[in-house]
């Protein structure tokens, strides 16, 4: 298949979701004609990854099939982001299947623990930043080691959020993880760029996606609103009047992987309709 991304290898972390972000992401790649590792956790593993909230093998398979339709290579492997020696062997496996890893985005995240700060327990805050902080350094690390080895050049993007740039209340492990990715870039960038490879995050607002649908629907409960008067006062805040969708955040992350951007690093691009100005 033809196209700027055309004989490149992406894995998208977190991408065995229907209507999620990675899917989008690992559809709009696939346009660009990028072969296509989907992986997720692929079925719980304890009371932190319930089935109700995860990427689960089977929805992989489906995604695969939409994407194989393109006329682009496809795979798809479970992985538990916490786990070093499994995102290892995500990586091994898209150079073994694909004959090369040249795009790693870490989409991966645990958006779903939300409670007021004194409730959070040890085990809750352990998972969310075991996921969104720790699994996406092991990614980054995964897939740094084989684009030094090949010696091209890589792209290496965050799907961090614009919890990285602002707070949220209930949603303190989350926000705190996120804010660590803009450290993790900002350092990994000074010691990439030598081997051509960048490192962005892209941080899109609200998006109403499966995970997206229950935290509208766990804030508008808080705040005693109905869920038709706390979507339209978001977007009421959003200078392009609507919330994000899940092609936003894709179509950013389909040009940090292009050619055209490999003099951008250590970015953290707001995607937000100008609610998230800095």
């Amino acid at each position: 298949m033809s196209g700027p991304l055309a004989g490149r290898t992406a894995v998208i972390t977190g991408s065995g979701r229907k209507g999620g972000l990675g899917e989008a992401i690992a559809l709009r790649l696939a346009e660009d004609g990028a072969n296509i590792v989907l992986s997720d956790i692929g079925a719980s593993r304890d009371a932190a990854t319930p089935d109700s909230m995860i990427g689960l093998s089977s929805e992989m398979e489906e995604i695969a099939a939409a994407i194989r339709a393109k006329g682009v290579a496809v795979s798809a492997k479970s992985c538990d982001m916490r786990r070093r020696d499994e995102v290892q062997a995500l990586a091994d496996h898209a150079v073994a299947t694909h004959g090369s890893l040249d795009i790693w985005v870490n989409n991966a995240g645990i958006g779903y623990i939300v409670k007021p700060l004194l409730d959070v327990s040890e085990d809750e805050w352990s998972a969310v930043i075991d996921v969104n902080l720790s699994g996406a350094f092991f990614g980054m690390q995964a897939a740094a080691q084989r684009m030094v080895a090949q010696g091209r050049g890589g792209r290496i993007v965050n799907i961090a959020s614009q919890a990285a740039k602002s707070g949220f209340p209930n949603m303190q492990a989350y926000t705190a993880s996120k804010h660590g990715l803009v450290g993790l870039v900002r350092s990994a960038a000074t010691e990439l760029g030598a081997h051509g490879i960048t490192v962005n995050n892209v941080c899109p607002n609200h998006v109403t996606t499966g995970l997206g649908a229950w935290q509208n629907q766990y804030f508008a409960e808080k705040q005693g609103k109905t869920i038709e008067q706390y979507m339209a006062d978001m977007a009421g805040r959003i200078p392009m009047g609507r919330p994000g969708l899940p092609e936003d955040t894709a179509n950013a992350v389909a040009f940090l992987c292009q050619d055209g951007a490999c003099y951008i690093t250590a970015e953290s691009m707001n995607v937000s309709g100008g609610e998230e100005p800095h």
